[in-house]
C-alpha cells in the first residue's frame, strides 16, 4: 500500500501541476470519445495502452469484460451503458478482451474451477455463447489456442448482448455509434480488431476507422 500512497502524493507533486488546466476544465464536465468496456484485469489498463488523458474514456470493467443482455437485471453494466448513449452521446463504444484472461480460463476448466466461486460462475453464464462455440471446436486441441478463441467468441458474443440495449439500438439506427470489438494481447501490446466484413480479427493498424462493428 505505501507504494500506492506515494503514487497519489507523486502525481500531486509532479503530474498535476503540468495538467491542471484540463483537470480544472474537466472539474465542470466531461465529453468521453469513447466507451470503453474491458475486464478487470489488473494487467489491463486502457488509458495507457490507448495513451489517452483523463476525460477520453468512459470506462467500465468487469470480471471477462461482461455486457449483460438488456432486461436480465439491474447492474451498473446496463446503467453505464444507458448513461454514456442517453446522457454523454459517446460516438463509440469498445469492447475489449484480452490475452490470458483468468475469468475465460476458468470457463474453459469448468465448474470444478468455479465451485468456490459462485457469484463469479453466476455472472460468466453471460459467456455461455462463447463458450458453446468454442465446445463445438475440436480441431483445436491446445489451450492456448482454446483460449484464444474464446476471448476473441468473448467479444462478438458481447457486442451482440450490447445491441439488445435499447439506447444502443436507436443510436445505431440514427448511426449515432460505432461498436467496435478489440483483443489487447498483454505480451507485446498487440491489438486487433474485429471486421465484419472479413469475418475475423485483424491488426489494428489495417482497421478502418469508420469501420462499424455490429
Amino acid at each position: 500500500m505505501k507504494s500506492i500512497v506515494d503514487g497519489v502524493l507523486k502525481f500531486q507533486r509532479d503530474v498535476y501541476p503540468n495538467k491542471k488546466a484540463l483537470f480544472q476544465q474537466l472539474s465542470d464536465v466531461q465529453r468521453p470519445e469513447a466507451m470503453f468496456i474491458g475486464c478487470s484485469d489488473s494487467r489491463v489498463i486502457p488509458e495507457l495502452f490507448m495513451q489517452q488523458d483523463p476525460g477520453a474514456l468512459f470506462v467500465v470493467r468487469n470480471a471477462g469484460n461482461i455486457v449483460p443482455p438488456y432486461g436480465v437485471a439491474p447492474g451498473g453494466v446496463s446503467a453505464s451503458i444507458e448513461y454514456a448513449m442517453a446522457v454523454l452521446g459517446v460516438p463509440d463504444i469498445v469492447i475489449c478482451g484480452h490475452s490470458g484472461c483468468g475469468a475465460m480460463t476458468a470457463i474453459l476448466r469448468g465448474s470444478e474451477q468455479l465451485e468456490a466461486l459462485p457469484e463469479v460462475a453466476r455472472w460468466l453464464h453471460f459467456a455461455d455463447a462463447a463458450r458453446s462455440i468454442v465446445a463445438d471446436e475440436h480441431s483445436i486441441t491446445d489451450d492456448r489456442e482454446r483460449l484464444n478463441l474464446l476471448v476473441r467468441e468473448n467479444v462478438l458474443a458481447q457486442l451482440g448482448n450490447l445491441l439488445t440495449h435499447p439506447t444502443v439500438a436507436a443510436a445505431i439506427k440514427r448511426k449515432e455509434v460505432r461498436l467496435h470489438g478489440w483483443v489487447y494481447d498483454i505480451a507485446t501490446a498487440k491489438v486487433t480488431t474485429y471486421d465484419a466484413e472479413k469475418g475475423q480479427f485483424i491488426p489494428l493498424a489495417q482497421a478502418s476507422f469508420e469501420g462499424v462493428t455490429s
